[in-house]
């Protein structure tokens, strides 16, 4: 699936109706579908617990709570925060909130700058996507190294097994009937539990 035909989702926090017009036309035509504008921080944050976005760009005052809102949408694991601070603050914003992986863009901005934001986060959102991937992988990985050494200890208790022979046991086990090591595991756990 090509990035332009991807399903993100986007939540816009600006006061500024005229910056949710301007800006709608820069997205990508699958974008434009899940948009959700937020005129204030508090439905924002009500927006953001409720659904969960790939992308939150704020376009809203210096204020303290809008920062707080950013490094907090920035801290989840899966949106990609885009904070369009004004000129005068934007160093100290970038300064900020880069360390809590928020990118901060200068305004006014133009066409081009404002493209190439979108096209840094939607690169970001695809990272996010594959270490989301690899970590989900890894738990169920770890998940199943817990139940076969649950298993493992229950031959061991239970059979009088070494920890060589229950590790073979469960290998074999799987080997000979055609199924996982989790399997086999969760059957013994099922057996003598």
């Amino acid at each position: 699936m090509s990035l332009e035909n991807r399903g993100y989702s986007m939540l816009l926090v600006s006061s500024d109706k005229a910056f949710v017009t301007a800006l709608t036309p820069l997205l990508p035509e699958s974008m434009r579908n899940n948009i959700k504008t937020a005129s204030d921080i508090s439905a924002a944050k009500r927006l953001q617990t409720q659904i969960g976005f790939d992308f939150i760009i704020i376009n809203f005052p210096y204020s303290e709570d809008a920062i707080q809102f950013a490094v907090d949408a920035g801290d989840l694991k899966n949106s990609v925060v885009l904070y369009m601070a004004r000129s005068e603050f934007y160093e100290d914003m970038n300064s900020r909130l880069s360390a809590f992986g928020v990118f901060t863009i200068a305004v006014p901005t133009n066409r081009y700058t404002m493209t190439s934001a979108l096209n840094w986060m939607i690169s970001a959102r695809e990272k996010l996507r594959k270490l989301e991937t690899r970590t989900m992988s890894v738990q169920r990985k770890m998940e199943e190294i817990r139940i076969v050494n649950r298993a493992k200890w229950l031959l061991i208790s239970k059979l009088n097994y070494s920890e060589p022979q229950a590790h073979r046991y469960i290998e074999k086990e799987a080997m000979d009937q055609c199924v996982s090591r989790r399997q086999i595991a969760e059957d013994i756990i099922k057996n003598y539990s």
